[in-house]
């Protein structure tokens, strides 16, 4: 059997949802456009068998942690201590990647991986000539707060002497995620911005799940996870207990990650409201979306590459922490027109939601507004790769041997 090209995409996946179905995306879109490709992830995420996958995409599930409010993680679900986790979780990336072999391997935001687990690995590829990637999302975080971050895990030498190229999945007009880091000019070619990752409804059977009170179009609520978007949600659920004419319904996914107790509750107080119904959890968002005639989201990166891709008006509420990272993304697109932001100030008045809400199907569409490429980056990911296997690979013993010469 003749050998296709294969691909090895890590994703540290501590908690929520942005990780995965980043790597997600890409790893579909690269096997649609490539027929001999197969694609594994390595992801961390507890509920990864819950989404669908196409044919020639797997995944290798690695014992999951939990970052804890002090910093520290903990194991997820085992009862061995952190490092031992760690310890496995590295040897599975090393032995996945070891037999399967890829020709490149994208690694999602984190350069070492967690705690540097995939230091080994790459060290590894890198010998025998894989073409590794570091893959960023738009923006990271202000740079007071990653500057020393970065330096405290040793980043820019890992960017200097073992990735081939740094793949920003976004603009630079709109956010440059490494602004600030002081570094090398060997590093600064690597960088290439492809542009946001476009979204489409998924191929095949599957549709969201019927709605029992509820009729579209409807305001979609959404937190992503949910694991830090329950002050958004008790938001707009007070908006709607207070203010009984607002025109639209209101469907509000909670999020796998929400705690159980508050999941509860809100289920309970949508039930007793007719124009709000609220649901867990949907693998297919991208179907939710495309029948909303507005959203209200933290703006976390796929959910505004969802936005942005099926063109919807939409009213951001973004956390502050541990991040800024949503704040700047919702401020710089609200900028150019592409969406609204409601900060949250702490008070949460029912009344200046339900007054953002009702203006909420008014706002200009996102494609009223020319930001070009602003949603090229699934072509240019593939463009990049098609160059990587084009170049083959060049061990780093052959490569030493040509700088000799």
């Amino acid at each position: 059997m003749t050998r296709g090209a294969r691909v090895l995409i890590y994703s540290h996946d501590t908690f929520g949802l942005g990780h995965l179905r980043r790597c997600q995306t890409i790893a579909h879109w690269l096997v649609e456009q490539n027929k001999d490709m197969s694609v594994i992830i390595l992801t961390g995420s507890p509920i990864i068998g819950s989404f669908n996958f196409r044919a020639r995409v797997d995944f290798v599930r690695i014992p999951g942690v939990i970052k804890l409010r002090s910093g520290d993680y903990t194991s997820l679900s085992l009862l061995i201590d952190t490092e031992e986790t760690l310890a496995l979780r590295s040897s599975i990336i090393k032995h996945t990647a070891e037999i399967f072999d890829p020709d490149i391997f994208i690694v999602d935001k984190e350069p070492l991986g967690l705690r540097g687990e995939v230091t080994e690995t790459l060290e590894m590829l890198k010998e025998r000539g894989t073409h590794l990637v570091l893959g960023l999302r738009d923006i990271m975080d202000e740079p007071a707060a990653l500057v020393p971050e970065w330096r405290r895990k040793n980043v820019v030498p890992a960017l200097r002497d073992l990735y081939d190229q740094i793949w920003i999945y976004g603009l630079p007009q709109i956010c440059e995620p490494l602004e600030g880091i002081d570094l090398p000019k060997s590093v600064q070619r690597k960088m290439i911005y492809t542009g946001y990752l476009h979204r489409s409804l998924p191929q095949g059977p599957g549709a969201p799940m019927p709605l029992q009170k509820i009729d579209a179009p409807y305001l979609l609520v959404t937190t992503g996870g949910g694991g830090d978007g329950e002050d958004v949600v008790d938001w707009v659920i007070r908006a709607y207990e207070n203010d009984k004419r607002l025109p639209y319904p209101a469907l509000l996914v909670l999020g796998p990650f929400m705690h159980s107790d508050r999941q509860a509750e809100f289920l309970a107080r949508a039930a007793k409201l007719d124009k709000v119904e609220a649901i867990t959890f949907d693998a297919q968002m991208e179907h939710v979306m495309d029948r909303a005639i507005g959203v209200v989201a933290m703006g976390g990166y796929n959910t505004f590459c969802e936005i942005v891709s099926f063109d919807k008006r939409a009213l951001i509420v973004p956390r502050t922490r541990p991040r800024m990272e949503q704040f700047i993304r919702a401020a710089k697109a609200e900028e150019l027109g592409l969406v609204g932001m409601l900060e949250d100030d702490g008070v949460r008045d029912w009344r200046k939601m339900a007054t953002a809400l009702r203006q909420l199907p008014q706002q200009s569409l996102p494609s009223e507004v020319v930001v070009p490429g602003l949603l090229d980056g699934l072509n240019n990911v593939n463009r990049l790769a098609q160059q990587a296997l084009e170049r083959g690979r060049r061990p780093a013993s052959l490569r030493l041997a040509q700088r000799k010469r």
